[in-house]
């Protein structure tokens, strides 16, 4: 079974002020088929912890470690990590001009399974997952996100997850910007990835409204670098009430 394990990691940003602290000492352990939420206020550090263990060169690890299956994955550029089995479906996906998607999934799914896929079936599961997330086929041909609307890109992102198949999933704010249809659609595409996959998760998110489509069986809330409060989905249904004042009084101011 495969394991993502986040041991006492410290991580920091440069500033005009300086160096800043973001993570001050986080604990974490994803096992396969586990889906574990991530909530918290803003600048709690959640998305550092996803940049970080995707490997953008803005955040520097000051210590501890993220091993998958045991490997140190601070040691593999972003592509191996990728090779690896992670994946980062980001806050705000960016564009690739030049490059049509068809060609980006093709070329993505090579890389990471060593050869390329066979053609024929390959556009059959392309084109099965696209229906499923009720993405126009023209999609297929257009310049990755160029001019996609946020809920397309999202649904962009969630095909690629479906198609590359990793073996675990970091979900950075997937339901930000989506109405309540797409909302639907896209977890609908993420359950179907970790139903076929048995991929491990680890979504962040602000609020509430994704869990009820995506069933967390652990919740994390993140305060000022740190897991302030751990424990199943209640623990979010009592956020989602009460909201963060209670963690916030006691936290660093920097």
């Amino acid at each position: 079974m495969s394991v993502l394990d986040i041991r006492d990691l410290h991580v920091s940003v440069e500033t005009d002020q300086g160096t800043k602290q973001i993570l001050r000492g986080v604990d974490l352990t994803i096992n396969e088929g586990e889906i574990h939420a991530i909530m918290g206020p803003n600048g709690s550090g959640k998305s550092t912890l996803a940049y970080t263990i995707a490997g953008h060169p803005k955040y520097h690890v000051e210590s501890g470690s993220i091993l998958l299956d045991g490997q140190e994955v601070l040691e593999m550029s972003v592509d191996e990590r990728a090779r690896a089995g992670l994946f980062l479906a980001m806050q705000y996906p960016v564009e690739i001009p030049g490059v049509t998607v068809s060609n980006f999934l093709r070329t993505a799914k090579t890389a990471i399974d060593g050869e390329a896929p066979a053609i024929r079936g390959w556009i059959k599961d392309v084109r099965d997952s696209m229906s499923n997330l009720r993405m126009d086929p023209v999609f297929a041909e257009r310049n990755v996100n160029e001019g996609f609307s946020g809920g397309e890109k999202k649904r962009n992102e969630i095909l690629q997850l479906e198609l590359l198949k990793p073996k675990f999933a970091v979900l950075d704010e997937t339901d930000s910007g989506l109405d309540v249809d797409a909302l639907k659609i896209v977890s609908e595409g993420v359950n179907r990835a970790k139903a076929n996959t048995g991929l491990g998760i680890l979504l962040i998110t602000h609020y509430t409204r994704i869990l009820r489509y995506i069933q967390p069986d652990f919740v994390h809330v993140f305060v000022a670098g740190r897991v302030a409060e751990q424990g199943g989905r209640e623990l979010a249904d009592r956020l989602e009430d009460e909201g963060y004042d209670r963690y916030l009084a006691g936290a660093p101011l920097s």
